[in-house]
């Protein structure tokens, strides 16, 4: 009788395994591509089966805007933990930079994937859902950030925060040769002219 009964599913193991999943895709979309990566190369970086990931997933589709979805929420929520355990403005402002630029080879990898992924979100609404969702957890930082200078025209501000980010990403990833600390140390007095601050120092 009891070998009749299904299964039951342990729902840490489950979240677990489909985080080990997640992050094997990630690394996967990295090295072929988001046009070009397929199921059976998710499941060669994963160790299992094509089938195990349309379990879990359902599709291709559903398993890289999973995929998107995690990794692009863990920065934003990284950062905004790291902004707010900042005791100084200062100190705030170089946490988050910390956070947007964070070794050189995650920060390759994490802006190759965004960039290739927004590329295919511009033809697919519901990849374009995911993509609007990081903009706005991105959003909430930025605008934290940006009413550092007080709350006039902090929107503004925030928005120019998040196009300096993309924009040094872009650069940073045409880069051959990056120095990580130049980029660190460009993206903070950007933020600071944003900000205003100049002017203080």
């Amino acid at each position: 009788m009891l070998g009749g009964m299904a299964r039951k599913v342990n729902p840490i193991q489950d979240r677990a395994r489909r985080a080990a999943l997640e992050k094997a895709a990630y690394l996967a979309i990295y090295e072929r591509g988001y046009a070009g990566v397929t199921l059976a190369d998710i499941a060669a970086h994963a160790g299992v089966s094509r089938g195990t990931l349309v379990y879990h997933f359902g599709s291709r589709a559903g398993l890289l805007a999973a995929v998107m979805r995690r990794f692009s929420r863990t920065i934003a929520v990284a950062t905004r933990r790291a902004v707010r355990q900042a005791g100084s403005p200062e100190g705030k402002l170089r946490a988050y930079v910390d956070n947007q630029f964070y070794g050189l080879e995650n920060t390759r990898r994490f802006y190759t994937v965004s960039l290739d992924f927004l590329a295919a979100a511009t033809r697919d609404p519901e990849l374009m859902e995911v993509q609007r969702a990081f903009l706005a957890d991105s959003l909430a930082v930025d605008l934290e950030l940006a009413r550092l200078s007080g709350e006039a025209g902090a929107e503004g501000r925030a928005r120019l925060l998040r196009a300096l980010v993309e924009g040094l990403s872009v650069r940073f990833l045409a880069d051959p040769d990056p120095d990580l600390g130049a980029y660190r140390e460009d993206c903070l007095g950007g933020l600071r002219a944003v900000l205003g601050w100049e002017a203080r120092e």
